[in-house]
């Protein structure tokens, strides 16, 4: 059939307008695409791999970052210290008056660092305050030396013939965060990708500073965390030991764990006991006539014994209480052990692979703690032995016998 040359006509213009619009929609997302890899890339000092961070669930629309400033950015690397991302999507997503909002953070840097960790103190324990189910950190796995978080994953990279302004490095660090809207959870795929950009930042960064080694790449499907805290007689990765010990059927010892799997690879591998409120009611009831200093608890998980073995270069400098600004904190020093002169903090250190290792022991509340630190040396030498044992260490220092007693804090 013949198509009357007015139709024809009034066809091909709409074509024409038809190709037009088109070819001017696809820049506009060519544009956009390319201006959101720019923002991250100013943002991060082109170490954090953008496409990563675009796959993520709200990196929708338009990506803007947060201007940095000169304390930013490492003075003699001109490495940034951690960088700010926001888009659209997630400003869309949580209803902001601003129409954006900050849904990525990246962040990296070297070690050993001038800033001390600092061991958990006596008033916070393994549990949140608002909620007592907790999701400990867990290990990343696939031979790499990781942690992850809730929201975060985290890795470490040895350095060997780094260096950064003529200085040797030994290691690095990087971390990619999700910021989820309040009361979201982090999904697989966020977490896959968080892992994949934090292994890629590290090996990014290792490039820059010309060390040797890389990271391998991610395992598939990074676990999910585990909830706890969980019955001690259930527990079998870092607190599986304490579960052995039949501790958890006695009175005045913790009876849950709060656990993650085994890694000797994570530089900070943890194990909390707490005391359900039933078991802190029941041992308030029967103490408290005999020890006139012992505080009712008001919080499951109030009651806790929080142990941490810290490896590597971040064992070389860990401190047992935090300090205001200016101050230094109690040191936790390696080839040593002791406790702290303020608070129920104990240190151990051992040599692990020829790497340092720092194990502490916190117990919380000070009430709690005067009531137990009589029982607690073969709490803590348990702890350890359990530690050491399973990461081959030698070279191990215990805090001696006369440091379990109630006498911190006295001047």
């Amino acid at each position: 059939m013949r198509i009357p040359d007015g139709v024809r006509k009034t066809v091909n213009v709409v074509l024409c307008l038809a190709a037009v619009v088109a070819i001017g929609w696809s820049g506009r997302e060519i544009w956009v695409v390319w201006n959101n890899h720019r923002q991250i890339d100013a943002a991060c000092g082109g170490l954090v791999p953008a496409g990563r961070v675009l796959a993520l669930s709200e990196a929708g629309g338009t990506i803007t970052h947060r201007r940095l400033d000169d304390d930013s950015f490492d003075p003699d690397t001109g490495i940034p210290h951690d960088c700010e991302i926001f888009s659209t999507e997630a400003g869309e997503r949580a209803g902001t008056d601003t129409g954006i909002s900050w849904f990525f953070t990246g962040a990296m840097g070297l070690l050993p660092t001038d800033q001390p960790l600092i061991a958990d103190g006596p008033m916070k324990g393994p549990l949140g305050i608002r909620d007592r189910t907790t999701y400990p950190p867990q290990p990343l796995g696939g031979d790499i030396a990781g942690r992850v978080t809730a929201s975060s994953v985290t890795v470490q990279l040895p350095c060997e013939e780094g260096t950064a302004e003529d200085e040797s490095v030994r290691a690095l660090w990087a971390r990619a965060e999700l910021m989820p809207r309040r009361g979201s959870k982090v999904s697989g795929h966020d977490r896959d990708i968080l892992a994949q950009t934090a292994v890629e930042t590290a090996n990014n960064l290792a490039d820059r500073l010309g060390c040797a080694d890389r990271l391998p790449d991610v395992p598939d499907d990074v676990p999910a965390l585990t909830a706890g805290p969980v019955p001690a007689a259930r527990a079998e990765g870092t607190c599986a030991w304490y579960g052995k010990t039949g501790l958890a059927d006695r009175s005045p010892y913790p009876d849950e764990v709060v656990e993650s799997r085994t890694d000797s690879l994570v530089w900070d591998e943890s194990c909390g006991l707490v005391l359900d409120f039933g078991r802190a009611n029941t041992v308030y009831m029967s103490e408290a006539d005999e020890h006139d200093g012992l505080s009712s608890p008001d919080t499951p998980g109030e009651w806790f014994i929080s142990f941490h073995t810290y490896a590597g270069p971040v064992a070389e400098n860990v401190g047992l209480t935090s300090t205001d600004d200016g101050e230094v904190s109690e040191p936790a020093a390696p080839g040593k052990a002791g406790r702290s002169a303020t608070d129920p903090i104990w240190w151990a250190s051992s040599v692990c692979d020829g790497r340092p290792q720092i194990h502490t022991m916190t117990i919380g509340r000070p009430s709690y703690a005067r009531l137990v630190v009589s029982r607690m040396e073969a709490v803590f030498r348990a702890y350890v032995d359990d530690v050491t044992t399973r990461r081959h260490c030698t070279d191990v220092v215990f805090p001696g016998h006369d440091t379990f007693r109630a006498d911190w804090g006295e001047s």
